[in-house]
C-alpha cells in the first residue's frame, strides 16, 4: 500500500471526492506542513499557523498508480488558483502534493509539467516533503458522509467521473500528426484529425454488434464496449455512454451552421463524433454518434491478448 498527502481547498469536498476513486483504500483530513502543533480547525482558519487543510490518501498502487491518482485529483481543483479554492480563500486552502517517500518525488514533479503544459498560467500546486500532519477533529472526517447535504466547493458531477475513473491515461500515448499520416488510412486521418465524417451507412461498424471493446484508433485508449452499443437508424455507430467518462472530451461545436457537442478522445485529441440527447431513456438518454474510422474494435476474445482484459467484465 501506498500512501500520499493531498491539498485542495476545503478537505470536506477533497475527501469525498478522492475517496470516491477506485483503488483508494482509506482517507483522513487533516492539516499539514504548518508551524504549529495539534491546532484546531479554529486556528486554522484564523491565524498565521501556515496549515494546509489536507487528505492523507492510502492506496494500492496496483489498481490505483500514483500518476494516475494525482490525474484525477487535478480534475477536482483549479491548478493555477493561489491560495484560494471555489469560494474558500487563505493560505489553508492552498493546493499542495505532501509526499513521504522520495521515490514519488520525480512522479509527481512529471505529472506537475505535463499539467503545466495545458494550463495558459502558472501551476500553483506546492509539491514538497510532508513536514507534518495533524488529524482534523471527529467531526471533519468523513463530513459529507455525515452530511450529504453539507457545503461541498467541487461539483456533484465530479464525484460520479472519479467513481467511474477505471483507465488510466498514461498507460497510452500520443503520436505525431507525421506519424499518424503513415499509419492511418485516408479517411481515418481525416475524420480523427480533420473533424472530417464518414458517410452513414457506408462504415466498419455502424451495423456491428458483436461483443467486445472499441479503442481509439490513434492510441488504443478505450472509448466504447459493445454492451452499450445500439442500434439508433442513423447510419453511424451509436453507444449510450464511454467506458469511462474521463476518456472523452466535449466541446461546442458550431460548424455547418449547427449547434453540436463534439466529442474527442483525451489521450490522443482525435475527434470522434458527436453526442446528443436522444437516446435510450433507459440508459440515460445520451446516443454518441461515432465514426467508425475513429475506431479500432478488440473482439471479447482477443482483449486478454491485447493486454485489455481488466475490461472483460464490461462486455458480455
Amino acid at each position: 500500500m501506498s500512501e500520499i498527502y493531498l491539498a485542495g481547498g476545503c478537505f470536506w469536498g477533497t475527501e469525498k471526492y478522492i475517496a470516491s476513486i477506485r483503488g483508494v483504500l482509506s482517507t483522513e483530513v487533516g492539516y499539514a506542513n504548518g508551524k504549529t502543533q495539534d491546532p484546531t480547525y479554529e486556528e486554522v482558519c484564523s491565524s498565521d499557523t501556515g496549515h494546509a487543510e489536507t487528505v492523507r490518501v492510502v492506496y494500492d498502487p496496483n489498481i490505483l498508480p500514483l500518476e494516475f491518482l494525482l490525474g484525477l485529483y487535478y480534475e477536482a481543483i483549479n491548478p493555477t488558483s493561489i491560495n484560494r479554492q471555489g469560494g474558500d480563500t487563505g493560505t489553508q486552502y492552498r493546493t499542495g502534493i505532501y509526499y513521504i517517500d522520495d521515490a514519488d518525488k520525480p512522479i509527481i514533479e512529471r505529472s506537475v509539467k505535463n499539467l503545466q503544459k495545458r494550463q495558459d498560467k502558472p501551476v500553483a500546486i506546492e509539491v514538497t516533503p510532508l513536514e507534518n500532519f495533524y488529524p482534523a477533529e471527529e467531526y471533519h472526517q468523513k463530513y459529507l458522509d455525515k452530511n450529504p447535504g453539507g457545503y461541498c466547493h467541487i461539483g456533484r458531477e465530479k464525484f460520479e467521473k472519479a467513481r467511474a475513473a477505471i483507465i488510466n491515461p498514461a498507460d497510452y500515448h500520443a503520436e505525431t500528426g507525421d506519424k499518424l499520416r503513415n499509419t492511418l488510412s485516408d479517411i481515418q486521418f481525416d475524420v480523427t484529425q480533420n473533424r472530417a465524417t464518414e458517410p452513414p451507412f457506408h462504415n466498419e461498424y455502424f451495423n456491428s454488434f458483436k461483443s467486445g471493446i472499441y479503442v481509439d484508433i490513434t492510441t488504443g485508449e478505450p472509448m466504447f464496449a459493445s454492451t452499450d452499443k445500439f442500434e439508433s437508424g442513423c447510419g453511424w455507430p451509436s453507444f449510450s455512454k464511454p467506458i469511462d467518462p474521463n476518456v472523452v472530451k466535449e466541446t461546442e461545436d458550431i460548424a455547418h451552421g449547427m449547434l453540436r457537442t463534439e466529442v474527442k478522445s483525451r489521450v490522443g485529441n482525435a475527434h470522434l463524433g458527436h453526442v446528443f440527447e436522444d437516446g435510450p431513456k433507459e440508459s440515460g438518454g445520451l446516443r454518441y454518434c461515432i465514426n467508425s474510422a475513429s475506431l479500432r474494435f478488440v473482439p471479447k476474445e482477443e482483449m486478454e491478448h491485447e493486454g485489455y482484459d481488466h475490461l472483460l467484465h464490461l462486455v458480455k
